[in-house]
C-alpha cells in the first residue's frame, strides 16, 4: 500500500509541475504577444503599422495553437485583430473584426475572468466600434451589455474604464465618461506592462481634453 501511495503521489506531483509548466509557457508567450502589439500600436507611426499586424497575427494563432483550452492567447489574438481592423480599415476591416469577435467569444466561454475580463472589454470595443448592421455586426446595445459585464468583473481595471468611457463619448454622456477615463487614470500600475500603461494613459488622457475633463 505505502509502495502505490508513493507511485500516486509522484504521478500527482508530476502532473502538477507540468500543469505548472504550462500556465507558465503561457504567461510568458501571451506577455511576448502583448510587448509586441504594444509596440506596434504605440510606438509605430499608423502609416507602418498596416503592414507588422499580419506577422503578429500569425504569432498569435500560434500561440492559441499551442495552448488549446487556454483564455489568454485567444483575448489577444483578439486584441490584436482588433487592431488591425482598425488601422486595416474599410469593408476588408470588416473581415478581421468578425475574427477578432469570435476568438474573443471563444475565450469568454473558457474564461470570463481572464486578463481582467479581457474576452468581455474586447466585445464591448468591437460592437461600439465596427458599424452597425446593414455593413456590420456593431450594436450599441451589445456593447454596453459586454462592457457592463467586464466592469463587474474588473471595476478597477484601466482598458475596462478606459474603453468605458470613451463608449460614453460616443453615446455624447460626458459626465459618465469623466468619471470612467478619471478612474482609469488612478488605475495600479500593471507589473511588466509598463509600455502597454503609458500608451493607454495617452489614450486617456486624449479622451478626457476632448470633453474638457
Amino acid at each position: 500500500m505505502k509502495i502505490v501511495h508513493v507511485i500516486l503521489s509522484a504521478s500527482l506531483l508530476a502532473a502538477m509541475t507540468l500543469r505548472t509548466a504550462a500556465a507558465q509557457d503561457v504567461a510568458s508567450e501571451v506577455g511576448d504577444l502583448g510587448h509586441a502589439w504594444a509596440k506596434i500600436y504605440y510606438q509605430t507611426k499608423e502609416s507602418d503599422q498596416e503592414a507588422l499586424f499580419p506577422p503578429l497575427v500569425a504569432k498569435a494563432e500560434s500561440v492559441v495553437g499551442a495552448h488549446p483550452g487556454a483564455a489568454e492567447p485567444l483575448i489577444w489574438k483578439a486584441i490584436i485583430l482588433s487592431s488591425y481592423a482598425k488601422v486595416k480599415g474599410g469593408l476588408g476591416a470588416l473581415d478581421v473584426a468578425k475574427q477578432a469577435r469570435d476568438a474573443a467569444l471563444e475565450a469568454a466561454k473558457i474564461d470570463n475572468k481572464a486578463l481582467d475580463a479581457g474576452a468581455y472589454t474586447s466585445l464591448g470595443v468591437l460592437y461600439y466600434k465596427v458599424p452597425g448592421w446593414p455593413l456590420g455586426f456593431g450594436s450599441d446595445r451589445k456593447a454596453r451589455e459586454y462592457l457592463d459585464k467586464a466592469v463587474a468583473i474588473a471595476p478597477d481595471s484601466i482598458d475596462v474604464n478606459y474603453f468605458y468611457g470613451d463608449f460614453m463619448i460616443e453615446q455624447d454622456d460626458k459626465p459618465k465618461a469623466r468619471e470612467f477615463l478619471q478612474k482609469a487614470l488612478q488605475s495600479a500600475p500593471r507589473p511588466g506592462r509598463e509600455d502597454a500603461d503609458a500608451g493607454r494613459k495617452a489614450e486617456i488622457q486624449a479622451d478626457l481634453a476632448k470633453i474638457g475633463g
